[in-house]
């Protein structure tokens, strides 16, 4: 008993020892754009250093796509395949932890054997068999009990299993949060495009109203003879070139509206009579909130998932190196029985059996070191996917703040040209009402409003987009579980949207 007791003490000691390196956080990346407090694109004025907004589609102020982000975050089989993937990540981490602990397991046997020249049990020797002078024994054994095992994790491969699997949960969680960013903006800038092609196909009949009107005019004055035909065949060429556009525009719009469906879990078609046939685009807010790049880095999640998979991964090169090590398992066996069926409720036929066993990998030919070598070169890698991640994060958001910044000055001049246009069809309308201009003229300039017109509906629906790219490259759009939440709670819900 003594032996057995000092045999659990120095495996409750040795238990405490953990092999490997131990993770200390991510590598320091980005250094430069932290410290300077601010992105180095963020000179516009619409643009403020304030925390983001997380539901920041609600600032675009359009009821129909917050409807449409909110279903799509609920119901998206992007946001489904992600929360099945933290179940799996959940399950292997319940296994990790249930393999620190003993296995039990409850056992029923019956053996029969023939155990010739042992006489061991009855002989059948007074049976009348010829047994052709061997001296030959059966014997029967009946057994109720318990088999238990247990691998104590000296060093730590264990502990390190488990440390890798809730990293993996973890990453996974960061998964179905960047999964939401991504499906946030997608629907919206989805919207935004179904909203700008109906617009522009609205524009474009209008346009071509005013095409057709200037030809049926200059075929009466080529009649008259006060038109050539050169005249005639030009406004034609414009008109069927301007019907023409309709055609693609009226596939976009289906092909949005299909989108769209998808996107929340619909089939194709099912949102036809909801999103009608037009709709104003939204406009982004006069102020825009972008924070800085710590907090860029604090709240992108897939700079989360790639430094969860760091932690990792850093967590298996311990679980490599224990392999060099010793290991001990103890195997026990408790129960009842004997050689005859009613020995199984004897309690004098109690029966127990203690196996320990050492085993100590002595020569693999280098097998665990080269395991131990993959396992660090997993975590170089997966340390370069993070400094990558990073650096693709603060690339990203300097790109679309650059993007929207240059597209507000575009919108801006469009606008100016449009105030341009407008003012000229005003003093070319006062002409024609004098009767010193044509209504040929007339039309022909105010179909020019109409494209000064469309081109800033699509620098206004051009700037929405970008706007929506900022918010995705600042990571934003995703719920992070109330502290006093049960996780798998969270999974099942999927609810979206910060």
């Amino acid at each position: 008993m003594r032996r057995l007791v000092s045999l659990a003490a120095t495996t409750a000691l040795l238990s405490a020892c953990t092999v490997g390196p131990s993770y200390d956080g991510p590598p320091p990346v980005g250094s430069a754009a932290t410290q300077r407090g601010h992105f180095a694109r963020a000179g516009d004025a619409a643009l403020v250093a304030a925390p983001g907004v997380a539901r920041w589609w609600e600032g675009l102020g359009d009821p129909t796509l917050t409807r449409l982000v909110d279903e799509a975050l609920a119901q998206s089989p992007q946001v489904e395949i992600a929360q099945g993937r933290i179940r799996e990540a959940r399950a292997k981490l319940d296994q990790g932890r249930a393999n620190l602990l003993p296995n039990i397991s409850a056992t029923a046997i019956y053996a029969h054997a023939r155990l010739p020249g042992t006489g061991i049990g009855n002989s059948d020797s007074g049976s009348g068999e010829d047994n052709g002078g061997d001296d030959a024994s059966a014997v029967n054994f009946y057994n109720i009990g318990a088999t238990a095992s247990w691998e104590p994790d000296i060093f730590g491969a264990g502990r390190r299993r488990v440390s890798a699997a809730r990293a993996t949960v973890e990453q996974r969680y960061a998964d179905l949060a960047d999964a939401q960013v991504a499906l946030s903006a997608q629907v919206a800038q989805t919207y935004v495009n179904l909203r700008d092609a109906q617009e522009r196909t609205r524009l474009n009949a209008l346009s071509s109203e005013k095409q057709r009107r200037s030809l049926d005019l200059t075929r009466q004055r080529y009649a008259a003879g006060t038109a050539s035909r050169l005249m005639v065949e030009r406004l034609q060429t414009q008109k069927e070139s301007t019907d023409a556009q309709n055609i693609p525009l009226s596939a976009q719009v289906a092909m949005y509206k299909d989108a769209l469906a998808v996107l929340t879990g619909r089939v194709p078609g099912e949102l036809d009579a909801m999103l009608g046939d037009s709709g104003p685009v939204p406009a982004p807010p006069a102020q825009v909130p972008i924070g800085d790049p710590a907090a860029l880095i604090a709240q992108r999640p897939d700079i989360r998932s790639a430094e969860r998979a760091l932690a990792a991964s850093t967590e298996n090169i311990g679980v490599q190196k224990t392999r060099m090590f010793p290991g001990i398992s103890f195997t026990g066996i408790l129960g009842l029985g004997g050689t005859r069926p009613g020995d199984v409720f004897d309690p004098d036929k109690l029966a127990a059996l203690l196996i320990p066993q050492l085993m100590w990998p002595i020569l693999d030919f280098g097998r665990i070191k080269g395991a131990v070598r993959e396992a660090e070169g997993q975590r170089d890698t997966a340390q370069g996917q993070y400094r990558q991640t990073v650096l693709a994060a603060l690339q990203d958001a300097e790109d679309s703040l650059a993007r929207f910044g240059a597209t507000r000055q575009q919108l801006a001049g469009l606008i100016r040209s449009q105030r341009s246009a407008g003012i000229a069809a005003t003093l070319n309308r006062q002409r024609f009402e004098a009767g010193t201009s044509t209504l040929i003229d007339q039309l022909d300039i105010e179909r020019q409003e109409l494209s000064a017109i469309s081109a800033v509906s699509q620098a206004r629906a051009q700037l929405t987009i970008d706007y929506i790219a900022v918010q995705k490259a600042l990571g934003l759009g995703w719920t992070m579980p109330d502290a006093g939440q049960k996780s798998q709670d969270v999974v099942e819900r999927g609810q979206g949207g910060q």
